[in-house]
């Protein structure tokens, strides 16, 4: 794969859609679990918001490294270590992005060991990790304005 430059809609739709995932899972009821878990609705919601965020972050990555360094991925753990190497995020966020990899993998292959507990602790005390992954993303793009294409 050729390396050539970062697709800037590509770029700024994933990043909207991880804003508009995170904004999903903050409107929702996480004042307490039992306020989480009064409508099952907000479980089915908060559970495709985080794993649609998640997916939108890794793709980000992804994006980042096929575009503008010719080095395709395969697999989504994969991501961190690549854009690590290549100074992209540091040793603390690959390490974190690593871990929501793995937990994003886990939501799609081994749903039924997601607990709703373990779901409403990180939609109410752990999102964070998702923004500074992303923001970690937005600012090495922000300061290689080279590296994107603003072309239609």
């Amino acid at each position: 794969m050729t390396p050539s430059r970062l697709d800037a809609r590509v770029v700024a739709e994933r990043l909207a859609w991880i804003e508009q995932m995170i904004a999903g899972i903050r409107a929702l009821p996480l004042e307490s679990q039992a306020a989480f878990v009064a409508d099952v609705r907000n479980v089915a919601a908060a559970e495709s918001y985080l794993r649609r965020a998640l997916e939108a972050l890794l793709d980000l990555g992804r994006h980042v490294l096929a575009k503008g360094f010719g080095q395709p991925v395969a697999e989504y753990k994969e991501i961190p270590r690549h854009l690590q190497r290549l100074a992209i995020i540091d040793e603390a966020g690959a390490t974190l992005m690593t871990k929501l990899a793995g937990y994003r993998n886990r939501m799609v292959h081994f749903y039924a060991q997601v607990s709703t507990a373990e779901l409403y602790d990180i939609c109410a005390r752990q999102l964070g990790d998702v923004v500074s992954c992303a923001e970690a993303l937005r600012a090495w793009i922000a300061a290689h304005p080279d590296q994107v294409d603003h072309a239609l």
